[in-house]
């Protein structure tokens, strides 16, 4: 036996900003998926779904910030709100190009819950690396 110490493999996405906006995008697919089959299966109303839409983005911003603070050295916050704009900027762009919403106070405010989710799963993440 070799008494030679295995280096860590490295992770298959390098990149914490890559592997964070990957996590965000399979969080919001579950969330998704979770939140119409709630809508068919139960009495919720639609009328509902805007406030249940900001909670599932905020945990996928969340899960996307911790992803990328986990993977990142240091400043999982800066990390993490990057993450949380970038998230929040393609989900923006998918919703104008799909139906064609604009800009208004919503889209703002989802822009500033996704920044502050991400910050604060970037700050969980690099301190759950140590």
């Amino acid at each position: 036996m070799s008494s030679v110490k295995q280096a860590p493999k490295p992770p298959l996405i390098a990149s914490p900003l890559l592997a964070g906006v990957l996590y965000s995008i399979i969080w919001l697919a579950v969330g998704a998926l979770l939140l119409s089959l709630l809508l068919h299966f139960t009495e919720m109303k639609e009328s509902s779904l805007p406030s249940h839409a900001f909670l599932i983005h905020a945990v996928a911003s969340l899960t996307g910030g911790f992803a990328a603070g986990k993977r990142s050295e240091s400043k999982g916050w800066y990390n993490g709100s990057l993450l949380g704009l970038l998230y929040g900027i393609i989900i923006m762009i998918v919703s104008f190009l799909a139906s064609n919403a604009s800009i208004s106070i919503h889209s703002l405010l989802l822009l500033g819950v996704a920044l502050l989710a991400g910050a604060f799963g970037g700050m969980i993440g690099v301190n759950m690396r140590k």
